[in-house]
C-alpha cells in the first residue's frame, strides 16, 4: 500500500502480527508547508475510513488553492519589500520621478505596515482565527479612511504625491488581501479536516492558542498605530486650512513650492530705490524667529518693507528633493523672488543654520545685495556639529515614527495646541517636513553646504556692510564660537558694528535687550547701505576712495557688549 505522502512502508500492507489487523499508515511527524507533497486520493485513507485529527496529514496545504494563496502572499510580500527600501532610500537621495513634496516619511510607514500584516500572515498561515480576520478587517478600515483623506485633503494630497497616494492604496489592498487569505485558509482546513477525520476540527492545540494568541496582538498593535496615523492626517488636514500670508511660488522646474511674503509698499529716496529687508530665519521659521521683532521695527519706522521666506519643509514650503544644501536653498529663494516680481536692493537679515544660505545668496546677487546683518550666525568650519553621523540618525528614527504624530496629538488634545503652533508656532519641530528639512541638512552640511559657502566667501563683495549680533551665552559657553563669530566679523572690510549681548541665548530676539540691539543695529546698517549704494565717482559703486583706502567705517571693529 502507498503511504498518504506517496512513500511505500514495509508495514503498509498484510495483518498486524500484533493485532492481527489492517495498521494505520505511519506518516512523518514534521509539519507540512506549501512545499510537501499533496495528499492522495480518497483511496489512500486508512482501513477505517478517517486520520486521527492529530495527523499532520490533516492540513490546509492539500489544496491547491491554500498553496496558490500562500504564493500569491509570499510574492506581494517581496513587491512590499521593494517598494519599502526603495522608499527608504529615497528619503536620503530621490530617484527621478519619485520626489514627494511632503516629508516622504508617511508613504514610508504605509508600506512598512504593509509589510507587518504579509509577515503576520505568512507567520501564522497555517493557523488561521476569527479574531485575526476581525481585527485587519479593522486595520482595512482606518486605511480606507486614509486614503479618502488624503485623496479629498488637496494640500495633503500635494504633499503626498502619487507616492504617497499609491502607497496608502497598497497598503488597503495589502490588508484585505490578508483578510482574505486567511478566510481561504479557514475554510480549506475545514475542508480538509473534514473529509479526512469526518467533522472540522474545534478544538486547538496550546501551541496553536498561542499562535492566535500572538497574531493578534500584533495586529491590535498594527490598529492603534493605523488609527494614530489617521489622527495624524487629520490634524494635517486642519492645519491646512490656516490662512497663509503671502504666496507659495513652484521652483525648481515645479518640483516644489516655497512660501514667500512682503510686507510694507516700495519707497524711494532721492530717486533710489530704498532697500527691502530679506529674512533668513535659522534652525526654526521665519515667522517663530523675527515675526515680532521684525513688525517692531517698521512700526518704529527703522525699516519701510521687508520679506521673508520659509526654506524648504519649513512652515508653509514644501520639502525639496534630496540632498538638499544650502545652496539649493538660496537658488530656490532666488526664483521666488523673480516669480514674484521682488527686486532689489537687498540688506539681508540671517539667523543661525540661515546665515549659510543668506551668504549664498549674497555671493549669487552682488549688485543687488547693499548690507548684511547675521544675528549669532553659523560658521561654516562648525557644520560638522550639524552634519554629524549622530544627529542625522537620529533625526531619522524620529522621522520614522512622526506619522503616529504622539506629540501632536497630544498637544491638540490635552494642551490646546492651535494651528499656528503646529505650522510655525513652538511646535513646528513635531511635523514631519521640518524633520526631513533637518535632515536633509544634516546629510550635506559639512559636504555640499560647506563647499558651497566657502566659494562665497572667496566670491563675497569686500565692501558690503556687515553688522553682527552675537549670543554673549554662547561666547562665554565656547571659545571655538567666539573665535569663529570673530572670523565672521571680518567677512567684509565694511564692518558697521558688531554687538554681544551679554544675556541672550542663541535667539537673541527671546530678550527684549536683544531685540532693542538688532533693531539698532539695523538701523546704523540701513544708514551704512544707503552711503554704500550710492557711487562714490558717478560709475562704480564701491571703488577705493581717492586716499587709497576702502571704505571701512573707523572703528568698526571694535565689539561691542551689552548687558
Amino acid at each position: 500500500m502507498v503511504s498518504l505522502w506517496g512513500t511505500k512502508r514495509d508495514d503498509d500492507e498484510g495483518p498486524s502480527e500484533d493485532h492481527g489487523q489492517p495498521s494505520r499508515p505511519s506518516y512523518e511527524s514534521r509539519e507540512p508547508d506549501e512545499n510537501t507533497r499533496l495528499l492522495g486520493s480518497q483511496r489512500q485513507r486508512p482501513a477505517d475510513g478517517y486520520l486521527d485529527p492529530n495527523d499532520p496529514a490533516v492540513s490546509p496545504y492539500n489544496l491547491w488553492s491554500v498553496r496558490f494563496t500562500r504564493y500569491l502572499t509570499v510574492l506581494i510580500l517581496v513587491v512590499t519589500f521593494l517598494w519599502w527600501v526603495l522608499l527608504l532610500v529615497s528619503i536620503f537621495v530621490s530617484p527621478p520621478g519619485m520626489h514627494s513634496r511632503g516629508s516622504g516619511f508617511f508613504d514610508f510607514s504605509y508600506t512598512t505596515l504593509s509589510l507587518g500584516n504579509l509577515l503576520v500572515a505568512l507567520l501564522f498561515f497555517a493557523t488561521p482565527s476569527s479574531a485575526m480576520r476581525v481585527t485587519a478587517a479593522l486595520v482595512a478600515l482606518v486605511l480606507l479612511v486614509d486614503m479618502i483623506l488624503i485623496l479629498a485633503a488637496r494640500r495633503i494630497r500635494l504633499e503626498e504625491g502619487w507616492v504617497g497616494i499609491a502607497s496608502v492604496v497598497w497598503a488597503f489592498v495589502v490588508a484585505i488581501w490578508c483578510v482574505l487569505a486567511d478566510r481561504v485558509v479557514a475554510w480549506g482546513k475545514a475542508e480538509e479536516e473534514e473529509r479526512l477525520t469526518g467533522r472540522p476540527e474545534s478544538r486547538r492545540t496550546l501551541r496553536e492558542w498561542l499562535a492566535v494568541f500572538v497574531s493578534t496582538i500584533i495586529l491590535v498593535v498594527l490598529f492603534i498605530i493605523t488609527v494614530l496615523m489617521t489622527a495624524t492626517l487629520i490634524i494635517r488636514a486642519r492645519d491646512a486650512t490656516l490662512e497663509m500670508p503671502g504666496q507659495r511660488y513652484l521652483v525648481d522646474r515645479d518640483k516644489y513650492a516655497v512660501h514667500l511674503s512682503c510686507v510694507g509698499n516700495v519707497t524711494y529716496t532721492k530717486n533710489r530705490r530704498d532697500p527691502t529687508i530679506l529674512l533668513e530665519a535659522g534652525e526654526h521659521p521665519a515667522e517663530q524667529s523675527f515675526e515680532h521683532w521684525i513688525y517692531s521695527a517698521r512700526q518704529n519706522n527703522t525699516i519701510s518693507r521687508f520679506c521673508y521666506w520659509d526654506r524648504p519643509g519649513y512652515a508653509w514650503s514644501d520639502n525639496a528633493p534630496s540632498p538638499h544644501s544650502a545652496g539649493m536653498s538660496a537658488d530656490a529663494l532666488s526664483e521666488a523672488l523673480a516669480h514674484a516680481g521682488e527686486e532689489g536692493p537687498w540688506i539681508l537679515v540671517s539667523a543661525g543654520i540661515g546665515s549659510i544660505t543668506s551668504r549664498i545668496f549674497s555671493s549669487r546677487h552682488l549688485r543687488d545685495v547693499t548690507g548684511i546683518m547675521m544675528v549669532d550666525p553659523m560658521h561654516e568650519d562648525m557644520l560638522h556639529r550639524i552634519g554629524s553621523a549622530g544627529r542625522g540618525f537620529v533625526l531619522w528614527g524620529w522621522g520614522v515614527i512622526s506619522p503616529l504624530g504622539l506629540q501632536r496629538i497630544a498637544g491638540a488634545l490635552f494642551k490646546g495646541r492651535s494651528r499656528e503652533d503646529r505650522v510655525y508656532g513652538r511646535n513646528a519641530y513635531q511635523s514631519g517636513k521640518y524633520i526631513k528639512a533637518q535632515l536633509q541638512e544634516s546629510l550635506v552640511a559639512d559636504s555640499l553646504s560647506k563647499s558651497e559657502v566657502v566659494s562665497a566667501r572667496a566670491i563675497q563683495d569686500r565692501g558690503a556692510p556687515l553688522a553682527l549680533i552675537s549670543s554673549g551665552i554662547e561666547v562665554r559657553k565656547s571659545s571655538e564660537w567666539e573665535r569663529k563669530q570673530r572670523d565672521l566679523a571680518s567677512l567684509t572690510d565694511n564692518l558697521v558694528t558688531w554687538e554681544v549681548v551679554n544675556k541672550a541665548p542663541h535667539e537673541v530676539w527671546q530678550t527684549l535687550e536683544g531685540r532693542t540691539v538688532m533693531e539698532s543695529a539695523l538701523a546704523e546698517l540701513v544708514k551704512a547701505s544707503a552711503l554704500y549704494s550710492k557711487p562714490w565717482d558717478g560709475s562704480d559703486r564701491n571703488p577705493e576712495r581717492k586716499d587709497g583706502k576702502k571704505g571701512r567705517r573707523k572703528g568698526g571693529h571694535k565689539r561691542k557688549h551689552h548687558g
